[in-house]
Formats: structure tokens, sequence, C-alpha cells
């Protein structure tokens, strides 16, 4: 009998190494792999190193901003936000314009050190969210507004008109990058238009628009005549039920439930109902940079919901992980994604993957719930399809890819390729039937 059972082992594992290399056989083709294995974004497609992934960037999107009368000399200012309500639609915030410049010849430049020259080759020549970038005009919109530094009065040196000019903070798209609104009524209103969004779950198909600067969060009609509503308490900062610190971005459930990331001063989540009442908030400021202790923040600068399991996913920058919590606050899990990362924004696709730009590597990052990496694409740059510091991104019906790029100071496009594996584009975000 135990002779028998050998005898069986064996024919058996034999059987398999046929199959397998039958199998293996048929995978080949003259000695290479068969067309569509492996991580191309094209299955089949030759020649190709998937710079965009699976997507093709659109040239000349939007038009430049000489297209709007007295501009033929200013380009794009710091591009904070992005939203596409639809291919139509997308709407566009911006800290201001800057002068348009012409790259300038590589020179040396000694003073700094030996054998260092400015432009450096290759490299983009201007960062869009460094240097005299536009405030406000004002006492209360001069002075320093980069994160940590907001509210010292004085510290911009740049002269309004000339190296800056304070206009069309939020702009409207249409399809073939035009300029279709400009609302340029609420220009004085913001200092620093952080995020725009519109309620999934909203038939009204509000606008909502964080400014971390101001310490508010607005709610305008979707055609920009009312603003409707105002959270927080403008230009004060605070931890309370009525003040914020530096907010950055906003969730939502489908009962209109919302959260808010409150993370460049405060360091924690608050959770408010439909009607924008304050219910709770929870997080502490931690050690980063690698602080692993539940529910302590170091800039929390992204945040998500599961509409299934109402769990709330806080990316928690300065610590370099993204931590989990039930939509009470009780932590649940944690995942590291490494100090040589740096997460920016989080976006939910309707399909329950999780998708992250990535502003230290200009990458594109696809998680499941769990936090296992599935995918990534990208590269840095400033030439069309490359990425400098994506700090919101947005998908709209067609599948068109959207990024606003706070180093490149712009927003660009991108179309899905022709037969690109569904799976590698930037699912489609939660909407009512009627959107």
């Amino acid at each position: 009998m135990r002779k028998r059972m050998i005898v069986i082992a064996v024919v058996a594992i034999s059987a398999v190494m046929i199959i397998f290399r039958f199998n293996a056989k048929l995978l080949s083709v003259e000695g290479q792999v068969k067309p569509g294995a492996g991580f191309a974004a094209v299955p089949g497609e030759k020649g190709t190193v998937d710079i965009y992934g699976p997507y093709e960037v659109v040239a000349d999107w939007p038009k430049p901003l000489s297209q709007l009368p007295g501009h033929q000399n200013w380009t794009w200012g710091t591009v904070n936000a992005v939203f596409a309500e639809s291919p139509n639609r997308i709407f566009m915030g911006q800290r201001g314009e800057l002068p348009l410049l012409k790259r300038p010849m590589e020179a040396p430049v000694p003073q700094f050190g030996p054998s260092l020259s400015f432009p450096i080759r290759g490299l983009p020549f201007r960062n869009a969210g460094s240097g005299p970038v536009a405030s406000p005009p004002g006492p209360e919109g001069e002075g320093g507004d980069r994160e940590g530094r907001a509210g010292e009065v004085g510290n911009w040196q740049g002269r309004y008109g000339v190296d800056a000019r304070w206009e069309h903070v939020l702009l409207v798209l249409d399809a073939n990058g035009n300029i279709v609104e400009a609302w340029t009524q609420w220009d004085k209103l913001f200092r620093r238009a952080h995020a725009i969004f519109i309620n999934p779950y909203d038939p009204a198909k509000s606008v909502w628009v964080v400014d971390d600067q101001r310490n508010a969060i607005y709610k305008f009609s979707n055609d920009g005549k009312q603003l409707l509503q105002t959270l927080g308490t403008p230009n004060e900062q605070g931890d309370d039920d009525k003040h914020f610190g530096g907010p950055t971005y906003l969730a939502w459930l489908p009962d209109g439930t919302m959260f808010l990331s409150d993370g460049y001063k405060n360091s924690r989540v608050v959770k408010f109902d439909k009607d924008g009442n304050y219910i709770t908030a929870w997080g502490k400021a931690g050690n980063p940079p690698n602080d692993t202790r539940p529910g302590y923040f170091n800039t929390p600068h992204g945040i998500v919901v599961d509409s299934v399991t109402r769990r709330v996913y806080v990316n928690d920058r300065g610590n370099h992980r993204i931590q989990v919590f039930d939509e009470n606050g009780k932590f649940l899990d944690q995942w590291p994604y490494g100090s040589e990362s740096s997460l920016d924004f989080l976006y939910m696709s309707a399909d329950r993957h999780i998708w992250a730009s990535d502003s230290r590597t200009s990458k594109i990052l696809e998680y499941d719930l769990e936090g296992h990496f599935l995918y990534a694409w990208g590269s840095f740059g400033d030439w069309p399809g490359a990425m400098w510091n994506v700090h919101q991104m947005s998908v709209d019906q067609e599948g068109n890819f959207y990024v606003a790029e706070t180093g490149g100071g712009r927003v660009q496009k991108f179309r899905p390729r022709k037969g690109a594996i569904p799976e590698f584009l930037v699912g489609q975000p939660i909407r009512l039937a009627r959107q």
C-alpha cells in the first residue's frame, strides 16, 4: 500500500512538472515573455516606457493665461486645486498670477560655489510655489504664506503688478482648455485656495473651497453667485468647534457626514453632520518624522472615506504613513510608505481603491484598502506630462485625469490611452446617478 502511494505521488509530481513546462512554453515567443505579461499599461505595445502610465497628456491644455485680455505677459501662479465636475466644466484654484518668463541661458554662479550653474540643464528653472509667490494685497494678506509661517506680516518682498498679481484665484475651464468662468468676485475672499470639492452626494452640486491661510471653508452655489456657508472663523486660528488651524481637505459619506483634515497648524480630523455642524474631532500633535503612535499626527494632509465600511483614511504626511480610523476616531490600522516619499493628496475611487500623489517621487500611486501597493506611474519635470508637486487630482465622466501642481504652476489633463488596462486607470469617483 505504501509503495503504491509513493508511485502515485511520483506520477502526480511528474504530471505537474509537465503541465508547468507546457504552459511556460506557451507563454514564450521566441524565448521572450508573451506580449501582455508584466506591468505594461497597454499590453503588447512595442517600444514604450510608459512615461505617462495608462494615459497620454493632452497637449496645449489649458490654453495659456494670455487668452485673457491684458495677460499677454502673465502665467499661472501656484496651482493648488483642481476638480472636474464634468468633462466640460473643470474648476482650478491658484494663488494669483506670476509673470511669464523665458528660460534663461545656463550660466555659472560661482558666488554659490565652484562648478555650479543656473538653471541646471534638464531641470525646471522656476518653482511656482516658492520665492515671491502671490499673496493678497494689504496688511492681512502680505507676508509669509508658506506652510507654518502664515500670518507673518511683511515678509513678502515682491512687487504687486510686477512680481505677482492677486487675480483669477478661481477659474472654470471647458473641455478644450478655454476659461469659461472667472470667479473674480471672490478673489479678495481668499488667501490660499487650498482645495476644491463638490460633495458627490449633493444634487445641488455646491462648490466647497478650503482656504488653509484664512482658516476657513467656504461653500458656494454651483454658479458661484452666492456664498452659502462659511465654516470656521476666517483669519482666526484655533482648535475648538468654531476654529481651524490650516485646514487642508474634505471627504463625505453618503448621508452627508463630512470630514476635514485640519493639519498645517493643528493635528486633527474634524467631523461634521450634513449641515456643517461640528460633531467631534480627534488627533494630537506627534513627534516627526516617524511617530508611530495611533492618533498622533504631523501635518494630516489628505483624507478619504470608504462609503461601505465608513472607515476614514488620513495621510499623516509628517510621519510618512496613512492611519485608518472608524468614523468616530477609533484607531484601526496604519501603514508606512517610507521617508523617501511625501504623499500629498488622497483620492478614493468608486471601485474602493486609494490613489495618492507623491511629491517626492512625482508618481501617482495606487493602494487597496488594506494598504497593499498595486501600481505607480509618473515622472518629474516641467515638460508636458511630467509632474511637480501634484497637490490635488480629479477624474471626469470620460475618464480624463487632471492634476494641479504647486511646483509646476499648472493644471494638466491626461486622457486614457487606447487599449490601456482599466485597472491601471485612476478610477471614477463616486457620483450620484444624475451626475
